[in-house]
C-alpha cells in the first residue's frame, strides 16, 4: 500500500510531464561474494573496484591491487569512468589523487597550494587532463587542468547546495537542495532538466534518464518518453546500488548481484 501512495504522489507531482507508470521486470544474471565496505562499481573492461577499511581496491577474475593513504583517510568521491587516470577526492583535505590502471598513485593535487583559492566540494574527470571543479568559495564551476596546474571557472556562480552530482567527461550534472537537475558542458553552458522527486540513492543514466531508490524500491524515469517505470524482481534491502549498459548491480554487504534491465 506504501509503495502505490508514493507512486501515486510521485506522479501527481510530475503530472505535466509523466504520461504513465509501466513496470520493468529485471532478470538474475549473477551473484558474486565481497569483502567489502562500499561499492564503488565497475569499469568498461569488468573490473571491480570497492573498499574495505578506507582502503581503495581493483579487482579482477586473474588480479587484485590496492591503495591506501593513510593521512587522508576514507575517499569521499571516486571516479573510475577512465580506469587509466582514476580520480579520488578526499573532501576534507582539499586533495585529489591520480591513480594509473594498477592504482600506483601518479599525482597528488593538494587545491589549498594552488595560487588560485580554491574549495572543491564536487569533483570529477573531465576531457583532455582535466577535473570538473565545484569551488565553493566562488560557487561556480571550472575546469583544473592537471597537467598544465591551471584553473579556469566556467560559469556564474550557482544559487543553492548541490545535494548530489555526477560528470563524465564532457558533462556535469547536480541536484540542488529545491530538487532542481542542471546539466553544464565544457563550455559553461548550463540547461535546466527539469525538477524532480526527492529519493534515497539517485544515479543519472543521461540526460533523459535517472535510476532512483526511495522507500526500498528502485525506479527508473524516462523525461523522453514520458514514462516511470518501476523495477521488479530485486533485493529489496541492499547498501547501494550502481548501473552501467543495462546492468544493475546491487550490493548488500556479502555479495554484489548482477540484473540485466530490459530497454523501456
Amino acid at each position: 500500500m506504501s509503495k502505490k501512495i508514493f507512486l501515486f504522489f510521485f506522479i501527481l507531482q510530475f503530472a505535466s510531464v509523466i504520461a504513465q507508470e509501466q513496470n520493468l521486470k529485471a532478470e538474475l544474471l549473477s551473484t558474486q561474494k565481497i569483502d567489502a565496505d562500499t561499492f564503488v562499481g565497475f569499469d568498461g573492461m569488468g573490473n571491480l573496484y570497492y573498499l574495505k577499511n578506507n582502503v581503495f581496491y581493483m579487482k579482477n577474475d586473474k588480479e587484485s591491487w590496492q591503495y591506501k593513504n593513510i593521512s587522508l583517510g576514507k575517499p569521499t568521491k571516486i571516479d573510475i569512468q577512465n580506469p587509466l587516470k582514476i580520480m579520488l577526492f578526499y573532501e576534507n583535505f582539499n586533495t585529489v589523487i591520480i591513480l594509473d590502471n594498477q592504482l600506483n598513485e601518479t599525482q597528488k593535487i593538494n587545491f589549498s597550494e594552488k595560487y588560485l583559492p580554491i574549495v572543491a566540494s564536487a569533483t570529477g574527470n573531465a576531457s583532455q587532463n582535466r577535473l570538473w571543479i565545484y569551488n565553493s568559495l566562488t560557487q561556480q564551476i571550472g575546469l583544473f587542468d592537471f597537467l598544465k596546474n591551471t584553473f579556469q571557472s566556467i560559469t556564474p556562480s550557482i544559487q543553492g547546495n548541490l545535494k548530489y552530482y555526477q560528470s563524465d567527461f564532457t558533462t556535469f550534472q547536480w541536484i540542488d537542495g529545491e530538487l532542481n537537475w542542471f546539466s553544464c558542458d565544457v563550455f559553461g553552458k548550463i540547461i535546466s532538466l527539469g525538477k524532480i522527486s526527492d529519493f534515497d540513492q539517485i544515479q543519472i543514466v543521461d540526460s533523459k534518464e535517472f535510476i532512483f531508490l526511495k522507500e526500498k524500491n528502485l525506479f527508473l524515469l524516462d523525461t523522453n518518453k514520458n514514462m516511470i517505470y518501476t523495477i521488479e524482481n530485486v533485493e529489496k534491502s541492499f547498501t547501494n546500488f550502481f548501473y552501467k549498459d543495462q546492468i544493475l548491480s546491487i550490493f548488500t554487504n556479502q555479495e554484489i548481484i548482477n540484473y540485466k534491465i530490459p530497454k523501456p
